[in-house]
């Protein structure tokens, strides 16, 4: 009687460990299950990836499908993707600010203003960070630019927006506050180039964008 008593205590004992060690499992599990939606950082460039199909088809138009992270990346500068017009290219469509309402509009519009800029900066013989800064400010920086060396800087950006500045006073006021970081630079943003390439390089660490050639911003 005594040695089944012990073995019906043993094997008692051997289930109420097994039980407590699946317990401690699962508990551990459920709380790892809570923690890592915690821990995992969104995509800053998820709205602006899922049009890169649709820039890389537009730009296979012109032969310049090489430049589609470049296009994302200037995209995520405009709007991050937000809105009906993400490539802000009403103005060079000759259009009122935010008139393009359909996103494929604004692609088409966008690429083809970065197709005409491309082709007039490597007709003056500037440097590619000009194209890009003229997405922004206009041709006519090209033109600016190459009666400077053909080289962009943040020095040149800022004195052309002052040229505009001077020639719109009223227009180009940066709304009229003076804490802004463009002010007194009030047309166009002068830190552009430098921004759409570093969203160039970042989106290059994070998952790869269909279609594209890594753009540096350092050659056509």
């Amino acid at each position: 009687m005594k040695k089944r008593k012990r073995k019906k205590f043993k094997t008692f004992f051997v289930l109420f460990i097994l039980f407590c060690a699946l317990a401690m499992v699962q508990n551990y599990f459920q709380q790892r299950a809570q923690i890592t939606p915690l821990t995992v950082k969104s995509d800053p460039f998820a709205d602006v990836k899922k049009y890169s199909p649709l820039i890389h088809d537009e730009l296979a138009k012109y032969q310049l499908e090489s430049h589609t992270a470049l296009l994302t990346a200037l995209m995520q500068q405009e709007s991050r993707g937000k809105g009906g017009d993400p490539m802000q290219a009403s103005e060079s469509a000759g259009l009122a600010r935010n008139t393009i309402t359909d996103p494929n509009q604004s692609i088409q519009a966008g690429v083809k203003h970065f197709q005409q800029t491309l082709t007039y900066g490597k007709k003056k013989k500037v440097d590619f960070p000009t194209i890009i800064q003229s997405y922004n400010m206009g041709m006519g920086y090209i033109d600016y630019v190459a009666q400077y060396g053909g080289k962009h800087s943040e020095a040149l950006a800022k004195n052309f927006s002052l040229l505009r500045v001077k020639e719109k006073p009223t227009i180009y006021t940066c709304g009229g506050n003076k804490s802004n970081f463009r002010y007194p630079y009030c047309y166009g943003d002068f830190t552009y180039s430098t921004k759409v390439t570093k969203n160039i390089q970042l989106l290059a660490d994070s998952v790869p964008v269909t279609g594209s050639k890594k753009t540096t911003g350092e050659s056509y």
